[in-house]
C-alpha cells in the first residue's frame, strides 16, 4: 500500500524567481495541492494535472484535516502557503491536528517542512538592509492572541531596541491595532525612528512607503502590507533603509583600525566582560550620581549597577562607594542586626514613580506568614518577603551607609538607610552596620571569562 505523504510547502512572497528549487519540486511531486485561493493562484502555472484544493481565508484548519485525510488515501500531498510555512504559517496547525489524531514521526505518513523566504525578510531586501542587527517579529492580529499579550510584547521589544517587523497590521475591521502599537513604540523610541511599510511585495502590486514612526498610522496600511520599523541606530541614506550591525563602536571607520581599547575579534569593552567596570568608570567621574542614576544611564535595574560595585577592584573602584552582597537566607539575620542601628529611613520605589519615605526604628519591625511588617502609629508598611532574592549593604563614606533588598531581575524591594543626626551618623549605629556587613555580606566577584579566538566573531 503506498503511504502517505505530507509537503508543508513554503513558497516565498510569490514571485517565481524567489521560490526554492525544493519548493518547486514538492508541488512538482505532489498528487494534491491544498491551499487557500490567493495562494494557489500565485502558482497556478505549476498545477498542471494536479488535483488543486481551494479553501478560504478563515478555513485553516480545514486545510489541515484535508491534507491528513489525503495522505491517509496514500496520496502526496502539497499543503502550500507563502513566505515561509513555519512562520505565520500552517506548518503549527498542521503539526497540532496530526498530533491530534495519534500521529507520530514513525508513522507511515511521512511530514516535511519546506522553508521559503518569508515577508519579512523579502520586505527588508526590498527597502535596504534593515534588519541587520537584533530584530522580532509581532503579529497585531488579536483573533486568536489576546491583546494583552501582543501589548505586552510590543512593550518588550521597544524596550530592548529591537528592529520590529508588524505583520497583519491592519484590516478593514481591525483599523485601532496599529494606533496602539504605534502609541506604545513611541514611549520608548524617536518619533523621527524610520518606518517602511511594503504591500505586496515582489508581486503585481508592490507598493513601498517610507515614513517614520511618529506618521506610521496615518499610512495606507493593510492586511498585504508589511510594517519594518527600525531601531535607535536605523538611518535612511539615499532611499535605503539601514540598520547598522554595529563595526562603528569597534572600528574608527569601516577599514580603519579598532578604536582605542577595543580589540578585532574579541568582546566590545561595553561587552558583558567590561560594562561592569564601565559603571564603574560612570560612577568615578560623576562621583555626585547614586547607584539608582547609573541605573538609568545603563538602562539595567539596580542589583546590576550594585553588583558592578561591588566587583571593584583596587584602582577601579566605583568612586567612595562599596558594596557586599547577601543572599535571600541571610534576610532575617539581616533584618535582626538591624535592631541595633537606630533609626532608620525606609524607602519604597513604585513603578510608576511615587516614592514612599519612613521613619522607623528596630522595634517597628515584625514578621508574620512570610510578611515583613513595619509598623508604628503613623504609618504601615507591608512588604512579600518571599519577593526578596538577595540584598546588598551599600557604603558611601559620609553619605550614605544602607541595605538594598532586590527581587529576582535586580529591582529594588525596598531599602532602609541609616539616619544621620546633626549630618554625623551615630557611632554605635554605624559601628554595627559595618559589623554586620562583614558578618553577612560576602564579596563579589565578577563574572571571568576567557577570551578565544572566534570564527567568524565580527559577522
Amino acid at each position: 500500500m503506498k503511504t502517505g505523504k505530507i509537503l508543508l510547502v513554503g513558497f516565498g512572497p510569490g514571485s517565481q524567481e524567489h521560490m526554492t528549487y525544493r519548493a518547486r519540486e514538492a508541488i512538482a511531486e505532489a498528487d494534491a495541492v491544498i491551499g487557500y485561493t490567493t495562494y494557489i493562484k500565485l502558482v497556478e502555472e505549476l498545477l498542471a494535472g494536479k488535483e488543486v484544493i481551494r479553501k478560504g481565508m478563515t478555513e485553516e484548519i480545514d486545510r489541515c484535516i484535508e491534507a491528513y485525510d489525503q495522505a491517509l488515501l496514500g496520496k502526496t500531498v502539497a499543503l502550500i502557503s507563502s513566505g515561509d510555512i513555519g512562520v505565520y504559517g500552517m506548518a503549527g496547525p498542521t503539526y497540532e491536528v496530526l498530533l491530534q489524531a495519534g500521529w507520530t514521526p514513525d508513522s507511515d505518513i511521512t511530514v516535511e517542512v519546506i522553508p521559503g523566504a518569508t515577508a519579512l525578510n523579502a520586505c527588508a531586501a526590498l527597502v535596504g538592509a534593515p534588519l541587520t542587527h537584533d530584530f522580532c517579529s509581532i503579529s497585531l492580529s488579536d483573533l486568536l492572541t489576546p491583546w494583552p499579550t501582543i501589548a505586552k510584547r510590543l512593550e518588550a521589544a521597544a524596550h530592548g531596541d529591537f528592529v520590529v517587523a508588524l505583520y497583519n497590521p491592519k484590516s478593514g475591521r481591525r483599523t485601532g491595532q496599529i494606533v496602539e502599537a504605534q502609541r506604545i513604540l513611541l514611549l520608548h523610541r524617536s518619533p523621527e525612528t524610520p518606518v517602511a511599510i511594503v504591500k505586496s511585495g515582489y508581486r503585481r502590486r508592490q507598493a513601498i512607503q517610507m515614513t517614520t514612526l511618529a506618521q506610521m498610522a496615518d499610512c495606507d496600511i493593510g492586511m498585504l502590507c508589511t510594517v519594518l520599523i527600525g531601531n535607535s541606530s536605523t538611518f535612511v541614506r539615499e532611499g535605503l533603509m539601514i540598520t547598522p550591525r554595529g563595526y562603528a563602536n569597534k572600528y574608527d571607520s569601516l577599514t580603519g583600525d579598532a578604536k582605542s581599547g577595543e580589540q578585532a575579534g574579541r568582546s566590545l569593552s561595553m561587552g558583558l566582560t567590561g560594562w561592569h567596570a564601565c559603571v564603574r568608570k560612570y560612577l568615578r567621574e560623576t562621583p555626585a550620581s547614586s547607584p539608582r542614576d547609573a541605573g538609568k544611564h545603563f538602562a539595567a535595574p539596580l542589583g546590576e549597577i550594585l553588583a558592578a560595585i561591588a566587583a571593584g577592584q583596587i584602582d577601579d573602584e566605583a568612586g567612595d562607594l562599596t558594596a557586599r552582597w547577601f543572599a535571600a537566607d541571610q534576610v532575617d539575620a539581616v533584618l535582626n542586626a538591624a535592631k541595633a542601628w537606630g533609626r532608620l529611613r525606609t524607602v519604597v520605589r513604585s513603578e510608576a514613580g511615587a516614592v514612599t519615605e519612613l521613619l522607623i526604628d528596630a522595634k517597628d519591625f515584625s514578621q508574620r506568614s512570610g510578611w515583613l511588617n513595619l509598623t508604628n502609629e503613623h504609618c504601615h508598611l507591608h512588604v512579600d518577603k518571599q519577593q526578596i532574592a538577595s540584598g546588598w549593604f551599600l557604603s558611601q563614606g559620609e553619605r550614605q551607609q544602607g541595605v538594598y533588598f532586590v527581587d529576582g531581575h535586580g529591582a529594588l524591594v525596598f531599602s532602609m538607610l541609616l539616619v544621620k543626626t546633626a549630618e554625623t551618623f551615630d557611632d554605635a549605629a554605624l559601628n554595627a552596620f559595618r559589623n554586620a556587613s562583614e558578618q553577612f555580606g560576602q564579596l563579589y566577584t565578577a563574572i571571568e571569562t576567557v577570551e578565544t579566538e572566534e570564527v567568524n566573531s565580527d559577522e
